[in-house]
């Protein structure tokens, strides 16, 4: 397929702001899924925004969500030096997707983003940005005088991606014609719409943009009429998870299908198995395409009720809940108090169910001062659980509030080892617990409690007493902050072997069924699906 001037690999995309997010996702599909031969970046501005407190995603039914991410990106300039680090195959098209508050800020950012990119794609329909996206969108002689201006800037294509909330649709796909649009990309999503969880708004932004199989209809109205206009090729993108999907899309005109919200919930390698299905020149092997579609997915919030909220120290607690939650060794979860945001925690004990809060922010703050009785609500388990071989030993390494991630694993080991480490006595816990169930080896920094000095450092003294016969059956699990799990990699890379290693980053993940992509690691993977335990291990990167 010809696409400006290049043979493409495939005939799809994913959209704007969905999984192919941080640049090292983009150069990992890149690399290993050839379908994706137009690769669409998230929406790039002239300022760094941090976009809306998670909740930014909510499923409203299965397949059919609504998101208010806010925009969230690292600003043009940073966003170019990311972009000056990816290897384009010859076969493949960056479409870099911009936006601005002014016809002025998207000019600045198409000068600034185009020397790295093939195309650029003009946001100009994002339904939950205040003053951004389909504000503009909305009003024909506003789109034609910012195309016709990025046109003037850029001796790139310019690609407009449209918005569908419009009564003005056709008015606008002509102003964007008569501007010199390259091609136009329909339709962002619809909206906004609103999702709500025990009489709570679920979004920190109250309402977002729809997505999913139930917008399909809308974009296929949009891309006729698109086409029925104008000769221009088009991106058509808005529900599509089938291969009846995308010979709909076709019928109706478009030439690049973008798949965005199907792959919620999918594993990176998920992901590479579907769209080689869904490209199979085979009916019978495209057509399975939908099995693999996560309809199972469980994003729905269950009230639990805080009995004990026990001060550690001045910044860490242990909060125990009334009800038990069943979830496997390296699973995760989310907490969501309404009104403050959510945010991802490994769970420490099951039965009861146990978390250990941190005070690093603004949730972690208002947790430190829940009152028992309190309501909370979890959504979960998510993320791959962890299962070590039968004649494999494992051994637990924890720093910081990382042993909350690794006693499950331990306790359902039995055998195990736990290396536990903090910077002082007073900011230990769970001990006595550990030794019921484990080996437990402590560690403080200033000597006040076990081993004086580092946590790595104990592990390695005790890694030297093995003989390499049972050195070669052990399993690692490392947690903890990122420089801790560096070291204890380092140590373990000199008694084991890689396979023998796995590790989970303290690490911020916001929608945790890796849609956002806001927890990349360097190599492209997504921590909340294809981890949090990774092997070999992977550091959290600046998407």
């Amino acid at each position: 397929m010809d696409f400006f001037g290049k043979r493409l690999s495939g005939p799809f995309t994913i959209p704007s702001g969905i999984v192919t997010t941080a640049t090292s996702i983009i150069q990992h599909f890149f690399d290993e899924v050839p379908e994706v031969g137009v690769m669409t970046t998230k929406s790039i501005g002239p300022d760094p925004r941090q976009g809306n407190r998670e909740p930014i995603l909510s499923q409203y039914a299965p397949g059919n969500f609504v998101n208010a991410v806010g925009l969230t990106n690292p600003g043009m300039s940073a966003s170019a030096a990311l972009l000056a680090t990816l290897t384009i195959p010859e076969d493949r098209f960056l479409l870099t997707s911009i936006f601005g508050g002014s016809l002025e800020e998207y000019v600045a950012v198409a000068k600034c983003l185009a020397p790295f990119s093939d195309g650029l794609e003009l946001n100009l329909s994002c339904p939950h940005a205040k003053g951004f996206g389909m504000a503009m969108g909305q009003d024909p002689e506003l789109v034609f005088e910012i195309i016709k201006a990025v046109k003037a800037a850029v001796d790139i294509p310019v690609i407009p991606k449209l918005t569908p909330n419009t009564d003005r649709f056709g008015d606008i796909v002509r102003a964007a014609c008569d501007a010199g649009a390259d091609a136009l990309c329909a339709v962002n999503t619809v909206g906004p719409g609103y999702t709500s969880a025990y009489g709570h708004p679920i979004l920190s932004n109250g309402a977002g943009g729809m997505s999913g199989k139930g917008i399909l209809p809308i974009a296929l109205k949009c891309v006729r009429e698109i086409r029925a206009v104008c000769e221009l090729p088009i991106i058509g993108c808005g529900g599509v998870s089938s291969s009846h999907d995308v010979l709909a899309m076709q019928d109706a005109g478009a030439s690049i299908i973008g798949v965005g919200s199907a792959l919620t919930g999918m594993t990176t390698t998920d992901i590479k198995d579907y769209f080689k299905v869904l490209a199979s020149p085979e009916p019978s092997v495209a057509n399975t395409a939908e099995s693999k579609i996560r309809y199972d997915l469980d994003m729905a919030f269950k009230p639990v009720t805080l009995i004990e909220n026990q001060t550690v120290c001045d910044d860490i607690v242990l909060l125990t809940f009334a009800e038990d939650f069943q979830i496997k060794p390296g699973e995760f979860v989310f907490l969501w108090v309404p009104g403050v945001g959510e945010k991802p925690f490994s769970v420490l004990c099951d039965k009861p169910l146990q978390l250990v809060a941190i005070n690093v922010g603004e949730f972690t703050e208002a947790l430190m001062g829940l009152e028992p009785g309190h309501e909370t609500y979890l959504r979960g388990p998510y993320g791959q659980a962890v299962a070590p071989l039968t004649q494999q030993k494992v051994i637990a390494v924890a720093g910081g509030t990382g042993l909350a991630a690794v006693y499950q694993i331990a306790r359902d080991n039995p055998g195990s080892q736990v290396f536990t480490g903090a910077r002082t006595a007073e900011r230990l816990y769970y001990l006595n617990e550990c030794r019921d169930i484990a080996s437990v080896h402590v560690a403080t920094d200033d000597g006040t409690a076990g081993f004086s000095g580092r946590v790595t450092e104990l592990l390695e003294e005790y890694l030297k007493t093995l003989p390499s016969a049972e050195l070669k059956d052990l399993v690692f699990y490392n947690c903890g902050p990122e420089p801790m799990v560096h070291a204890a990699v380092a140590v373990q890379n000199r008694y084991a072997q890689p396979h023998q290693i796995f590790s989970a980053i303290d690490y911020l993940t916001k929608c945790g069924v890796g849609i956002c992509g806001a927890c990349a690691t360097p190599d492209g993977q997504r921590l909340c699906v294809d981890g949090p335990f990774l092997n070999p291990p992977k550091t959290a990167s600046t998407p």
